[in-house]
């Protein structure tokens, strides 16, 4: 067998679609990773295992609307912890707080239940990637709005060309990413 990276092994099993959603972007697509158990495993370990450490273990685990729900819901409950998914606006039933940001054409609100976590729980933020960071960022001032603290912002697929790790890290936010799509 060969000795192979997770990270290259998980970069294997995501497909690239040209030209979606429109001409000139090269889309990542993270569904085969989800379609294979083995492959599936791989990648729920690889957080896992990560936040399994006491030094980086959080209280809480938060997933971004919808694919953030995907691995949030997996890996808090591999961790035995509870999860919080940050929804788009208008479909979660509670008291929410709001936090809009800005996208390439106009801009998106997501939500966040106001019970949803407690101040000072230590939360991990997942989503499946990181393009321009907005997304990423309006969950994290959500969470910080009730007071919560997110201790890192984690995802599959980093597209540091489009400046949303970069924005992300100079708030002060920890980022764990599996693969970096950098010049690809």
């Amino acid at each position: 067998m060969l000795n192979v990276s997770v990270t290259d092994y998980l970069r294997a099993h995501i497909r690239t679609v040209p030209d979606w959603p429109a001409p000139g972007v090269q889309f990542r697509d993270i569904t085969p990773l989800l379609q294979d158990a083995k492959v599936f495993r791989v990648l729920i370990d690889a957080f896992v295992h990560r936040y399994m450490d006491p030094a980086r273990r959080p209280d809480v685990v938060a997933g971004l609307d919808a694919r953030g729900f995907i691995l949030g819901a997996v890996v808090a409950y591999e961790l035995g912890l509870g999860f919080v998914p940050i929804r788009k606006k208008g479909k979660l039933p509670f008291t929410t707080v709001e936090e809009t940001y800005e996208l390439e054409y106009g801009s998106a609100t997501v939500e966040l239940h106001t019970d949803a976590v407690k101040p000072g729980q230590r939360v991990l933020l997942i989503d499946d990637l990181i393009a321009t960071g907005g997304t990423m960022l309006a969950g994290k001032k959500l969470l910080e709005k009730l007071g919560a603290e997110v201790t890192e912002g984690a995802v599959i697929v980093d597209l540091p060309e489009l400046g949303g790790s970069d924005k992300l890290r100079a708030t002060g936010l920890p980022l764990f990413t599996l693969v970096d799509f950098a010049g690809h």
